[in-house]
């Protein structure tokens, strides 16, 4: 697999989506600013202190399912909600109720200025099944199915373990790395003869503590470094830079 960048052992790719496929780590970052800063400014009234989109997205919600990270920024900041019912409104002050405003302004989002794809990446997944390794789609977002069909990716993943796929049958996300070997099971191959492409520090951690055999990371808002302090094999801007196949 020397033309993908990938050893020769490896028999299937993993795709993170957010922020790999698609660039909707950006509106997933202002949709998290504006349900945490809205609840912040009511909790703390003068002391507010905003959600940082760089650093306490990359550290406490990037690759996370959505309830992991309203629980992970939060205790960051020494707060802790009760974890009210995966159906609460998006105003109750749960650890779902936030988790659910997040995913309406996300899909306001989304709706307003649509879904871009990394179109590096979608030659990279073409190139990578013609050439015979199975592909599969894992992410911690619910809205996995309508978000590869809005750029009509749908097709090009054998495999998809979302977070819809996660919730039912009871697979804790990342960074642990259930939802990745999920997929390469499904997909009837070994950790070790699987490549996992992300670009979460969460992800790499998944990566890593699964044993795959090739972790890619991609660099999308310059933490080159981090990702290769969590495992990365390999750290490129985008996969037109991963091997020989352009």
């Amino acid at each position: 697999m020397t033309e993908l960048g990938l050893p020769d052992a490896i028999q299937a790719c993993l795709f993170d989506l957010d922020g790999v496929v698609t660039r909707t780590a950006v509106v997933h970052a202002a949709a998290w600013k504006q349900t945490f800063d809205e609840y912040l400014r009511r909790r703390d009234g003068t002391d507010f202190r905003p959600f940082d989109k760089g650093a306490d997205y990359d550290r406490y919600v990037d690759g996370r399912p959505r309830a992991d990270g309203v629980r992970t920024f939060l205790a960051s900041r020494g707060i802790h909600l009760p974890e009210g019912e995966p159906g609460d409104p998006p105003d109750r002050e749960t650890v779902h109720g936030l988790g659910n405003r997040k995913n309406d302004l996300l899909l306001e989002l989304i709706r307003t200025q649509g879904v871009e794809a990394y179109e590096g990446t979608l030659r990279y997944i073409e190139r990578a099944r013609a050439a015979g390794l199975r592909t599969a789609v894992v992410s911690s977002s619910a809205n996995c199915r309508d978000v590869l069909r809005s750029i009509e990716a749908e097709h090009l993943f054998d495999v998809r373990v979302d977070g819809v796929v996660a919730a039912e049958r009871g697979l804790p996300g990342k960074p642990r790395p259930d939802t990745f070997l999920a997929a390469a099971a499904d997909l009837g191959v070994e950790p070790k003869a699987a490549a996992v492409f992300e670009d979460a520090l969460a992800g790499m951690d998944a990566g890593r503590s699964g044993h795959f055999g090739y972790l890619v990371a991609l660099d999308r808002v310059g933490q080159g470094d981090a990702l290769r302090e969590h495992g990365a094999d390999i750290v490129v801007k985008d996969l037109v830079d991963l091997g020989r196949w352009v």
